[in-house]
């Protein structure tokens, strides 16, 4: 359960990333940041993110929302399953 919200806050923050460098794609001395997703410990999900002085890439930030948004979607699917798991235990201990 804690590496699906570990999960979730890290493709957040990717997304938050990736949403900051298209709104400023336009911005003359914008650095842009790269988020990258890694697994530094068993049951651990952190987003690394780095400055990079390079211009932005535009399709490459959009394409990566996709697969951000499937990963938050999916780790909201187990976190709803878990919850219901725990709540049909409830009932049933009562």
């Amino acid at each position: 359960m804690q590496v699906n919200a570990n999960s979730m806050m890290a493709h957040q923050n990717w997304m938050s990333n990736n949403a900051n460098n298209v709104a400023n794609v336009n911005t003359e001395g914008f650095n842009s940041t790269q988020t990258t997703i890694q697994n530094p410990s068993e049951g651990s999900v952190q987003a690394v993110s780095s400055s990079t002085e390079t211009s932005t890439n535009l399709a490459r930030e959009l394409t990566e929302e996709i697969p951000i948004e499937k990963a938050h979607g999916a780790n909201a699917v187990a976190v709803k399953a878990y919850d219901e798991m725990i709540g049909s235990l409830i009932d049933l201990s009562v």
